[in-house]
C-alpha cells in the first residue's frame, strides 16, 4: 500500500474512534513517506484524542517543520499546549495560526 492508502484506511479507523488502529496505519504511511503532511496532522489528533499530549506535540511539531506556514498545525498546536496549561505557548501558537490563516486567505 502507499502512504496515501495507509492514510485512508488510517482516517478509516479514527471516524470509528478505533485510534490506536488509527495510528497503526498512520504511522505506517509515516514510514513510506516520513512528511506525508495529512499523516501527521491525523496521527497527532489520534494521540490529541487518547489524551497523550507529548506525542500530541511531538507530531505536531513534525508537521509544523514540514510546513512552517500551515494555519491548521499551528492550531492544533494550540489545542495541545492549552490541554497542558501550557497558556502562554498556546497563545503564541494561536496568533501564529491567525497570522499564517490570514496570509492564506
Amino acid at each position: 500500500m502507499t502512504a496515501d492508502e495507509h492514510y485512508q484506511k488510517g482516517m478509516e479507523y479514527f471516524v470509528l474512534d478505533q485510534l490506536d488502529e488509527a495510528i497503526a496505519e498512520l504511522q505506517k504511511a509515516l514510514e513510506q513517506d516520513s512528511g506525508h503532511k495529512d499523516s501527521l496532522h491525523a496521527i497527532s489528533m489520534s494521540y490529541y484524542h487518547q489524551k497523550d499530549m507529548d506525542s500530541a506535540i511531538l507530531y505536531g511539531e513534525r508537521l509544523r517543520d514540514a510546513d512552517p506556514e500551515n494555519a491548521l498545525a499551528y492550531t492544533s498546536l494550540s489545542m495541545y499546549y492549552q490541554a497542558q496549561g501550557r497558556i502562554q505557548e498556546a497563545e503564541d501558537m494561536g496568533a501564529l495560526a491567525a497570522k499564517y490563516s490570514a496570509k492564506s486567505g
